[in-house]
């Protein structure tokens, strides 16, 4: 059995840490300054290293003390979302989810009555948001994120690949259905405002968005509209372009699905409440 030092000592080496002195950290923890001090210093002792210095007329931090002190916020903004969440229980709060305004737009809300329609007890509050939010800080239950899946402290798991396909208009392509990323690269294009998932899977696919001759339209129906219009070149969700592609009014000229990019449920690593273990069991089936 691993043993820890005492968590009083814990919790004012890390008040201390991230308030910058042993004055600072005493207000915070209700505590005398020396109290603060005898407790860093007892810590130091267990450990058998320096964790703080002086630096001038405060304190630094050491190396070994830089990694502690990060290891020791983390783990008490998770025991502290642990505590918020045991105390609310299942009493109807809302679940918090935080993803991406083209994910909530385009691939959940469509489907979102489904959910409700099983699980009407279970209210949701979606927060879009084209940043990385920090979970632990805004107390949210599940993120939907583009990427590979790898973010540090936190669980992920593979939602839906993010199947992206360029598109253009017949009269843009003429009688070409398939370009590869050299012949893309000499069309103009049409990007919507804010499209930074697109912009990304362009740079997997080889192209630079920043060097292609492009239009940027504010609002996801004037992109589309100007595609369709024969504008330029046009990157959506495959999903998303049933009716365009089967009336023929767009036409796919190039598509690539990457297994390790695409759109994550990522959550913090503690047990799940009820509601959020139903939320994700529905994403998973209405993603299969």
């Amino acid at each position: 059995m691993i043993q820890l030092p005492s968590l009083t000592s814990l919790r004012a080496f890390e008040a201390a840490a991230r308030l910058g002195g042993f004055s600072a950290a005493a207000r915070e923890l209700n505590v005398t300054h020396a109290a603060v001090a005898q407790q860093v210093r007892g810590l130091e002792t267990s450990l058998g290293v320096t964790l703080l210095e002086r630096a001038g007329r405060g304190l630094a931090l050491t190396s070994e003390g830089e990694r502690l002190a990060a290891a020791l916020a983390a783990g008490f903004e998770t025991i502290a979302a642990a505590v918020q969440e045991v105390r609310a229980g299942e009493d109807g709060r809302p679940l918090q989810v935080t993803l991406t305004p083209a994910f909530a737009s385009q691939w959940l809300v469509p489907r979102l009555g489904r959910f409700w329609a099983r699980h009407p007890e279970v209210p949701i509050s979606l927060h879009p948001d084209r940043q990385v939010v920090d979970l632990a800080r805004t107390g949210m239950d599940l993120a939907i994120r583009l990427g590979e899946g790898q973010w540090t402290g936190l669980e992920s798991e593979l939602l839906v690949p993010a199947a992206y396909t360029v598109v253009g208009a017949p009269s843009l392509l003429g009688d070409r259905d398939r370009l590869d990323p050299p012949q893309m690269a000499a069309l103009p294009w049409i990007f919507e405002e804010g499209s930074h998932e697109e912009r990304a899977w362009l740079r997997r696919i080889g192209l630079d968005p920043d060097a292609l001759q492009a239009t940027t339209m504010p609002t996801e129906e004037l992109a589309l509209s100007a595609a369709r219009s024969g504008y330029g070149l046009y990157v959506e969700l495959l999903a998303l372009l049933g009716d365009d592609l089967a009336s023929g009014r767009l036409r796919a000229v190039h598509a690539a699905t990457d297994p390790r990019f695409g759109f994550w449920m990522v959550r913090r690593p503690m047990p799940p409440r009820r509601a959020l273990r139903r939320f994700m069991a529905w994403l998973r089936a209405e993603a299969g």
